[in-house]
This record gives C-alpha cells, sequence and structure tokens, in this order.
C-alpha cells in the first residue's frame, strides 16, 4: 500500500468520525444538552478541518487516486464524484455559517442551518464513503493524478 493509499484510508477515517460525532451533536441537541451538543459539534469541525488538511496533503504530494475499475464505469463514477465534491463543497461553506453563527451567539440563525448543514454533511459522508469503496475497496486505486484533473475526468 502507498502512503497516498494510507492517507486514502486516513482521510476517511476522519470523514467518517466526523458524521458519527455530528450525529452525536445533533442527538444531545435534539435532548436539550446544549454543552454536550457544543463539545461534539466542536469536535466535529476538528474532525472535519484534519479530513480538509490530510485530503489536501495527499493531493499535493500524491495526488488523488483515479478510478481503477472497468471502463463502462468511468463515466457513472465521475459523474458521482462531481456530485460529491459539489455537495462536500457546499456542505463545508454553509457548515462554516453555520459554526460562526453558533460562535456569535445568533441562535436563531445557527437553529435555521444547522439542520440543513448537518444532513448536507451526512450526504457528502455517504457519498465520499461510496467513493471511498470505489477508489480503494471495491476496484483498486487506478495511478494518481493531479486533483483538478482527476475531478474533472482529464487525463
Amino acid at each position: 500500500m502507498s502512503g497516498g493509499d494510507v492517507l486514502g484510508y486516513v482521510n476517511e477515517a476522519f470523514m467518517l468520525s466526523s458524521a458519527a460525532s455530528l450525529i452525536v451533536g445533533w442527538v444531545r441537541i435534539r435532548r436539550h444538552e446544549v454543552h454536550a451538543h457544543r463539545r461534539a459539534m466542536l469536535a466535529t469541525t476538528l474532525l472535519a478541518v484534519g479530513f480538509f488538511l490530510s485530503y489536501v496533503a495527499k493531493s499535493l504530494i500524491y495526488g488523488d487516486s483515479t478510478f481503477g475499475g472497468p471502463a463502462h464505469l468511468a463515466g457513472a463514477y465521475q459523474v458521482f464524484l462531481q456530485t460529491h465534491v459539489v455537495l462536500a463543497t457546499l456542505a463545508a461553506v454553509l457548515g462554516i455559517f453555520t459554526l460562526r453563527w453558533a460562535l456569535r451567539r445568533r441562535f436563531r440563525r445557527h437553529r435555521r442551518l444547522a439542520p440543513w448543514t448537518a444532513v448536507m454533511w451526512l450526504v457528502a459522508a455517504g457519498t465520499g464513503l461510496v467513493v471511498f469503496l470505489l477508489l480503494y475497496v471495491i476496484y483498486p486505486p487506478g495511478a494518481p493524478h493531479n486533483m483538478v484533473r482527476t475531478i474533472l475526468g482529464v487525463g
């Protein structure tokens, strides 16, 4: 297993841990356990930042793995990957606003946006898990490529 593959597993561990922590935080706030919610959501944020940093490091150092599965599935994989990237980016942006409003004690805004952010983050985590499984578990990873070229399906 290459260093890039190891970081792929590290990335997924961060992502799944952040999703699990988010679920804990959601359950805690539904039970009106504000302090436990705050701790879980800060953990979620730290794990998400860990994911982002390890993903960027992997992309810069090793490049991104390309789809190593059958050629007839490559197009469908690219559409799925691009959908995941858009969802994950949107979830991250929403997460920044949601966290910012909570830290600034603008709880009315926070409460309105937080459920949408959480659902988007969980969907992004789920689609990310599918991408991970397709890249590292179901099929062997393809040759690494530059991040932008991989996302666009070029080369």
